[in-house]
Parts: structure tokens; sequence; C-alpha cells
């Protein structure tokens, strides 16, 4: 396999991808790009934050009737949601295209299905461990962090839906599912280092 590697980091809300994932990239010296750093760019193109944030809750943004004269060009969607797709799109095959990176959702494991140099892998926890590491986190009690979660788990959901077409957690869609509160964060990030180290390998 190309040693030109991107790690996808798929996740549920609160079970430490942000984390396992920025371990990953300091550890191999690689870049890494979550949601805040991906929207940044995408913002840069003229793509205000409000229609991400909408676009992140599922919603459908109508736009203009703008001509379509550029073809493949994100200014011919009447639905504003679907250019925000469509530039979401370019700006993950570009990082994953300018060097070897860790990438944190943005469905990057469906826009680089195609790229035979990623691993797509899929973090989860059980709820009373994401509900402790949300009380920690955010400072809230218990009933707060169980409504973060489940806002969140829906919002990501129905994102992921849109754009793929299927659930975040299928595991057609990934390499690898793991349960990282069994190894903790610590683990969880070597295991999938010792992981690429073999992809690399085979």
């Amino acid at each position: 396999m190309d040693k030109h590697m991107i790690i996808s980091v798929g996740c549920e809300y609160a079970s430490g991808g942000v984390e396992v994932g920025k371990i990953i990239a300091e550890d191999l010296g690689i870049e890494y790009y979550d949601r805040e750093l991906i929207d940044q760019i995408i913002t840069r193109v003229g793509i205000s934050q409000n229609l991400l944030d909408l676009a992140d809750a599922g919603a459908f943004v109508k736009g203009r009737n703008l001509s379509s004269n550029n073809a493949g060009g994100p200014t011919k969607y009447e639905n504003l949601t679907e250019r925000l797709v469509f530039v979401q799109k370019q700006v993950v095959k570009k990082l994953a295209h300018r060097s070897p990176c860790v990438i944190i959702g943005r469905c990057a494991d469906y826009i680089l299905k195609d790229k035979k140099n990623v691993l797509n892998v899929f973090l989860y926890a059980p709820l009373e461990n994401r509900i402790k590491r949300t009380m920690e986190y955010v400072g809230c009690d218990r009933d707060a962090a169980l409504k973060l979660i489940e806002e969140n788990d829906a919002m990501y959901h129905a994102r992921y839906m849109q754009i793929t077409g299927t659930f975040r957690g299928d595991r057609h869609n990934r390499h690898v599912m793991i349960d990282s509160s069994l190894l903790g964060i610590e683990g969880t990030a070597k295991y999938i280092e010792k992981l690429v180290s073999m992809v690399k390998e085979a």
C-alpha cells in the first residue's frame, strides 16, 4: 500500500476521536485536520459558518436559481447545502492528496473511498463512559451531558446520511471499529498506529 497514508477517524460524540487523532498525528509526524480546521478552510471560499451549522444539522437550505454555466462548480446548486457538500468534498480530497494526515469526521471515509491509501477507523464507547467524559470536558451535570450526546449524535448521523446515504457506524464503510474504553485514549491511539504500520508493510 502507498506509504502516503491517510487515517480517517469517525467517532461517536465523546468517544475520544479528537484526542486519539491528535496523538496519532503527533506520534507519526503528520498533519491533523478536524471539523474546526476544515470548516475554517471552507469559510475562506465564501460559505458562511451559519450555513455550515445548518448543513451539519441536516437542514435543506434553498439558494437562488443560479446559472449552471460553470458545470461541476459549486455555483450551479439551487440547494446551498449541496454547494457546501461539493466544497467539503473538494477540500477533503485536496488535503488528502497534499500529504499524509489524520482527518477527523467530515465524511472523509466516504469522500476518499476510492483512494487505496486510506485507513478508515470508527471509535465508539459505552454511553456511561461518554457521559462521564462529557461531564468532565464540558463541566456539566449528567442530564446536560446526556442531552449534549443525544443532540450531537443526531446531528452527526443526519449529516453523514445526507452526504453518504448510509449510517455513520456502518461496518462496510470502515476497516476497523474500536471501543475506545477498552484500551483508553492512549492505548487506542497506539493500537491504530500499530495497525497503520502493518498496513503500510502489507
